[in-house]
């Protein structure tokens, strides 16, 4: 049996049920924004396009990327952050590269300390017109660690801290790091917020789909195969180049570290967003198509928020229509308790 040829339209499905009017009252909306590395410039599209069609979401929760896209957007410097990815290409992230060969990372992050620092000042979470978590995994538990007050700035590099990569973040006496070891797509966290609905933008829902297998670089070319990554890191330094080279370079005979961690990373989220999704659904979710993009092309903000953008669109009809019964059963609530 053709399956395909049984699937409902959604415009009709939606269109069989009453919409909301005004009056309604509007379920409380959380927006559970996932990690991703560079394919996190797609939450930029998929939150400007929501607010385009009036969706606003009353929470925020992020993890690893998500904190930063999630965290500048509370802080009113949303335009700011698409501005500043739109402008990165190879060599302009080259200079974000702060390499250190000894310690806790092999960058120390702060030069995009510096930017953050610029824009978002000392912002602090609790001063944000709306809840804010960031997601992050304390070092020495393992356990999830939620940032829900403090300085902003902080918590987003908490929350990023990828393991070998940036140093760990000390916030009250607990080492910190990136969120997507432990939580990946904080759906369960909207959920503790108070959210009634939730909204979840995942990013790697065709990590290794077919998209994945015609990538060119299939995880051997993070950083300097022609005509992708960060070829030219500082023609001036050749001992950093060289390190680069060994970290995300390739070789015939065997993956670079770099090219490990990132392909690890990728499969470590994948596998344990559909665990803990599978116990936790979200109402509504969110996945671009952009398994194509690998982890480390921070250079085509472009695309990827074009990307986030259209999936938006195409997923209207299911938003809406969540909103729709929600709203319903908010009503019917109010007149049960009144």
């Amino acid at each position: 049996m053709n399956f395909q040829s049984i699937q409902p339209d959604p415009n009709d499905f939606v269109s069989s049920i009453e919409q909301p009017s005004d009056s309604w009252p509007k379920p409380r909306i959380g927006l559970a924004l996932g990690g991703g590395v560079a394919r996190g410039w797609a939450h930029i599209g998929v939150l400007k396009r929501l607010l385009e069609h009036g969706i606003e979401p009353d929470l925020v929760a992020g993890t690893s990327v998500g904190a930063l896209v999630g965290g500048c957007y509370l802080a009113g410097r949303l335009d700011t952050l698409e501005e500043w990815t739109r402008s990165l290409n190879r060599r302009r992230m080259a200079g974000y590269f702060d390499m250190l060969f000894t310690g806790t990372g092999v960058m120390g992050g702060k030069k995009l300390e510096k930017i953050l620092q610029r824009h978002l000042g000392d912002t602090r979470i609790e001063d944000l017109p709306k809840p804010f978590t960031a997601v992050t995994s304390e070092l020495a538990t393992g356990h999830e660690a939620w940032l829900r007050s403090g300085s902003l700035v902080s918590a987003i590099e908490a929350a990023y801290a990828l393991p070998g990569v940036f140093p760990p973040r000390k916030i009250m006496g607990r080492w910190l790091i990136d969120g997507a070891l432990v939580n990946p797509l904080p759906v369960s966290v909207c959920r503790a917020m108070g959210a009634r609905l939730v909204i979840a933008v995942g990013l790697h829902a065709d990590a290794f789909g077919r998209a994945a297998v015609s990538r060119d670089e299939q995880y051997d070319d993070f950083g300097f195969v022609e005509g992708h990554g960060m070829r030219e890191i500082n023609p001036s330094a050749p001992g950093k180049t060289a390190k680069l080279k060994q970290l995300f370079g390739t070789s015939e005979k065997t993956p670079s570290m770099g090219t490990v961690m990132l392909a690890s990373l990728n499969i470590v989220m994948d596998r344990l967003t559909r665990s803990r999704l599978a116990g936790d659904p979200p109402d509504v979710s969110l996945l671009p198509s952009i398994g194509h993009i690998a982890l480390l092309d921070f250079d085509k903000a472009d695309e990827l928020i074009e990307l986030g953008a259209e999936c938006v669109d195409r997923e209207l009809p299911y938003i809406r229509n969540a909103l729709s019964v929600l709203g319903t059963h908010e009503k019917q609530d109010e007149a049960v308790s009144s």
